[in-house]
C-alpha cells in the first residue's frame, strides 16, 4: 500500500532535520545548468500535485494513541522500516501502512513527481525514479536522512542509563557519537544540515516518546523503558525543544576530517545549528540544486511547491528568520 501521509508532517519534519549535505561538494549553485533532465521525463510517471501540510491540531492535549484501533503489530515480510523511529512507530501502530511509503517535504530522498517517499530504502512503490543525479532512495540513504554521528548507530542499550533517557544523557550520547566518529571515520563530515540534525535527533526521543501523562510530574521529559517500548502522545505539539540544552553542554563546531581520522577541521561554509540562515541557503543552493540542476515540467512545479513547504516549516518552528531562497524560475 502507498499513502500520502500529509498528516505526519511534524514527524517527517523532525526526521527531515536529520538530513545532511555531507554527500555533496561545496560549489556555486548549479541551478540553471544543463543536466540530464529531458522535457518529457514526467510524462510516464504517476504525477501528483503535493498536498499542503495540515494546519494546527483541533486538540493538542494528552491523548491515548496506543488504543484498540491502533495496537502494535509485528512487521511482516516485505514491510518497510527505516532510520526514523517516529515513522516506524506510526507504521507499526497502523497510523501509516505497514509497508509504508509516505509523503513529506522530501527534497533529498523522495520522488517529487509522484509525491512519495520511502521511510526505509529505495523501492519501486514510489514510482519510477526521476533522472539522475536525483536520489529518490528513501530515508535510509546514508549521508542524507541517515548520517554521520547518528544516534541510530549507537547501541540502544547505551541510551537509557539508570532509569531514564533525558536531555542530559542525550547531550552525552551526542557528544560521544561525534568524538567517536572523528576517531574512527576518515571521511567524517559534520557540516550544514548534519550539524543541526545530530542535535535534533538527540532530543527526538524525549519529545516524541515520553508518556504525555507525566506532564507536570518529576517524570516529565524523562523517557523510561516502559514508555520507550510502548507508544504515548506528548502533552502538546512538539518539535526540537531542548536542542539548545544539548548543544550548550558540548558545543562542537561544524567541520570534517580532512586527512584521515583525527584530522577534524572546522567548516562553517554550509552553516550550523548556530547559523541557521547559512545552513538553509546552503542546503537549497548547493544540495537541492545539485540534485536538480535544471528541472522542468511537473518536477519543477512540485520542487517549487516543496521548497515553499520546507521554508514555511522552518519559519513556523522559529529556525530561520531570513528571506526564502528561490533558486528556480517560478510559474
Amino acid at each position: 500500500m502507498i499513502a500520502h501521509a500529509f498528516n505526519t508532517s511534524l514527524v517527517i519534519l523532525l526526521c527531515a532535520i536529520i538530513n545532511s549535505v555531507a554527500g555533496f561538494p561545496s560549489y556555486t549553485s548549479p541551478c540553471g545548468l544543463r543536466g540530464r533532465q529531458p522535457e518529457d521525463t514526467a510524462a510516464y510517471l504517476d504525477a501528483k500535485l503535493p498536498l499542503a501540510p495540515p494546519g494546527p491540531l483541533n486538540y493538542t492535549g494528552t491523548k491515548l494513541v496506543d488504543d484498540a484501533s491502533h495496537p502494535w503489530k509485528a512487521g511482516r515480510r516485505g514491510d518497510i522500516r527505516g532510520p526514523c523511529p517516529g515513522m516506524n512507530t506510526l507504521a507499526s501502530h497502523g497510523y501509516l501502512p505497514q509497508d509504508v511509503v509516505t509523503y513529506s517535504t522530501h527534497l533529498l530522498n523522495g520522488n517529487l513527481v509522484t509525491d512519495l517517499i520511502s521511510i526505509g530504502g529505495k523501492t519501486t512503490k514510489t514510482g519510477p525514479s526521476p533522472p539522475l543525479p536525483a536520489l529518490a532512495t528513501g530515508l535510509s540513504n546514508h549521508r542524507t536522512s541517515e548520517g554521520d554521528a547518528s544516534l541510530a548507530a549507537i547501541n540502544t542499550a547505551e541510551g537509557i542509563i539508570g532509569d531514564y533517557y533525558n536531555l542530559s544523557i542525550a547531550a552525552e550520547l551526542c557528544y560521544h557519537g561525534v568524538q567517536e566518529s572523528i576517531a574512527i571515520n576518515p571521511e567524517f563530515s559534520f557540516t550544514g544540515f548534519r550539524h543541526k540534525a545530530a542535535y535534533s535527533e538527540a532530543v527526538f526521543p524525549v519529545n516524541f516518546f515520553v508518556n504525555g501523562c507525566h506532564h507536570g510530574t518529576d517524570k516529565a521529559r524523562q523517557l523510561d523503558m516502559d514508555s520507550a517500548l510502548s507508544f504515548f502522545r506528548a502533552t502538546q505539539p512538539t518539535a526540537i525543544e531542548g536542542i539548545n540544552i544539548i548543544y550548550i553542554a558540548h558545543p562542537v563546531k561544524p567541520g570534517r576530517n580532512v586527512n584521515g581520522v583525527d584530522s577534524y577541521v572546522a567548516d562553517h561554509s554550509l552553516g550550523s545549528l548556530a547559523d541557521t540562515c547559512v545552513f538553509y541557503t546552503g542546503f537549497i543552493n548547493v544540495t537541492v540544486c545539485g540534485l536538480y540542476p535544471e528541472p522542468t515540467g511537473v518536477l519543477l512545479r512540485n520542487l517549487n511547491i516543496n521548497l515553499g513547504f520546507f521554508y514555511d516549516a522552518l519559519v513556523d518552528q522559529g529556525l530561520v528568520d531570513c528571506p526564502q531562497v528561490f533558486p528556480y524560475r517560478q510559474g
